[in-house]
C-alpha cells in the first residue's frame, strides 16, 4: 500500500512539474521509480490515465429508514483510482439515536497529555453523558493513527448561561477554543445524532477502519483526497464539520483567501490551510447565523452570472441582485463539486461552470450522488431516474420533503 501511494504522489508532482518529493519518510522508496515514471511522459494521449482528483459519494434516505453504511465504502472503492491515499473519509447522520440530544464530539489527540488537557476543559464546560474510544479495526493500510475518542455532551447550564451565547453557538466557540488552544487536540466532528470519521488513507480502507459497515444512518457522504496543495494529514482530510453541518469537496477555491479573511471577521478560526474547511464555515454562517435557505445559500456560494440575473424576471432579478450584493465575500469561485450534510437534509451543488463531475441517480424514496455514475450502480444498479445537474444548480434534499 506504501508503494501505490508513492507511485501515485509522484505521477501527481511529475505531472504538475515539480521534480521534487513531498514526504520525507518515502524519498528512498519513491526515488527508485522516479525515472521509471518519467518514461510515462513520453507516452501519447490517451495512453495513460491521469485521475481528476477526488471523489465525493453520497446517499440519502428521504424516508428517513437508516441502512448500513457497507454501500458508501462500495462506492467508493470504485472511485479509487481518483484518490491518492492521503486522506479519505465519511460524515453519517443518524448513527446515535441513542443520543440523540446531547453533541457527539469526534476528537484527534496526539498525546495523551493532550488529552487530559482536553478533558478538563470539557469536563468544566459540558456535563459528559458518555465517553469511550472510537472502536476501529487495525489495517496494514491505515498507520500513525493519533488516539481517536468520542465524548457525548451538553452544555452545562451555568457555563451556558454566563456565556450569554445561545447553545449552539456556545458549542462552536468551545470546539474552536480546543482546536486553537490545546496542541496535540483537534475536534473534527461536533454534530448531534451524526459522526465524522476520517483518516490518512484509501476511503474504503478509512471506511473499513473505523467499522463504518456496523454503523447504521440515513444519510452518508464519502470523500477520497487528492491533495494538491496541502499534505495529508488526518485533520486535513474530509469531511470538513462544525455542529452538524459537514462538507465533502472536489475541486479548488481560487477565492479562497478572500472567503477565508470575510468569514474569519465572525469569528471563525480557518486553521488547516485547505480550502474545503472555509465552505463549511460559511455554511453554518449563512444558514445557521444569517437564516437563510439552502436554495438561497446555493444562490450565494455560486452566484448566477449578472448577464443571467439581467435575464430574470423582476421579482427573482431582485432576490438575486439582493444576494450577489449583501454576501459578496461568500462567493466561491473555481472549479467545485460539494455535498453538504446537515441535520435531516442533504444539499449538491456544483460551481456555476460545471468544472468538476456531479451525477444523480434516484430509486424510489433513495437518492445517490456522486462523482461517476459507476459508484452509484454499485450501491443501485436499478435506477428509476439519473442526471447531471447543471452548474450552480442545486439538489437540495430533506426528509419527508420541505423546505430547507
Amino acid at each position: 500500500m506504501l508503494t501505490n501511494v508513492c507511485d501515485r504522489s509522484i505521477l501527481s508532482k511529475l505531472n504538475k512539474g515539480v521534480h521534487r518529493i513531498a514526504h520525507e519518510k518515502n524519498r528512498a522508496l519513491c526515488g527508485e521509480r522516479f525515472f521509471a515514471f518519467r518514461r510515462l511522459f513520453a507516452m501519447r494521449e490517451g495512453e495513460i490515465r491521469i485521475p481528476s482528483g477526488c471523489a465525493v459519494s453520497g446517499v440519502f434516505q428521504k424516508s428517513g429508514k437508516r441502512v448500513s453504511g457497507e454501500a458508501i465504502i462500495q462506492s467508493m472503492t470504485v472511485m479509487h483510482d481518483r484518490s491518492n491515499g492521503l486522506g479519505g473519509g465519511f460524515a453519517a447522520y443518524g448513527i446515535y439515536p441513542e443520543y440523540a440530544d446531547y453533541y457527539a464530539f469526534h476528537v484527534f489527540y496526539d498525546t495523551a497529555a493532550a488529552k487530559r488537557e482536553c478533558e478538563e476543559f470539557l469536563e468544566a464546560h459540558f456535563d459528559i453523558i458518555n465517553l469511550s474510544k472510537i472502536p476501529t479495526r487495525k489495517s496494514p493500510a491505515i498507520t500513525d493513527e493519533p488516539l481517536i475518542w468520542r465524548y457525548f455532551v451538553t452544555p452545562m447550564p451555568t457555563k451556558l448561561a454566563d456565556s450569554q451565547l445561545d447553545e449552539r453557538e456556545f458549542v462552536v466557540k468551545c470546539v474552536f477554543r480546543v482546536n486553537t488552544a490545546i496542541a496535540g487536540a483537534y475536534v473534527f466532528s461536533s454534530g448531534k445524532n451524526m459522526g465524522v470519521f476520517k483518516a490518512v488513507g484509501f476511503p474504503e480502507d478509512v471506511g473499513r477502519f473505523y467499522r463504518l459497515e456496523e454503523y447504521e444512518g440515513y444519510c452518508f457522504t464519502a470523500h477520497g483526497r487528492y491533495p494538491t496543495n496541502t499534505p495529508g494529514w488526518w485533520g486535513g482530510a474530509h469531511p470538513f464539520a462544525i455542529l452538524d453541518y459537514s462538507v465533502v469537496h472536489n475541486g479548488e477555491i481560487s477565492s479562497y483567501d478572500a472567503n477565508r479573511r470575510a468569514i474569519e471577521m465572525y469569528g471563525y478560526k480557518c486553521t488547516l490551510q485547505t480550502d474545503t474547511e472555509v465552505i463549511a464555515y460559511i455554511i453554518d454562517y449563512l444558514h445557521r447565523r444569517r437564516g437563510l435557505s439552502f436554495s438561497e445559500i446555493s444562490s450565494i456560494i455560486a452566484a448566477p452570472f449578472w448577464q443571467t440575473i439581467e435575464r430574470m424576471d423582476v421579482p427573482e432579478r431582485k432576490v438575486a441582485e439582493y444576494l450577489r450584493n449583501a454576501f459578496s465575500a461568500q462567493l466561491i469561485t473555481g472549479p467545485f463539486s460539494i455535498l453538504v450534510g446537515f441535520d435531516g437534509g442533504l444539499m449538491a451543488l456544483n460551481d456555476r461552470l460545471k468544472l468538476r463531475s456531479m451525477v444523480v441517480g434516484e430509486r424510489d424514496d433513495v437518492v445517490y450522488i456522486a462523482s461517476e455514475e459507476a459508484a452509484i450502480r454499485v450501491m443501485e444498479p436499478n435506477l428509476d431516474r439519473v442526471w447531471s445537474p447543471r452548474g450552480g444548480e442545486p439538489v437540495i434534499l430533506k426528509l419527508g420533503g420541505g423546505a430547507v
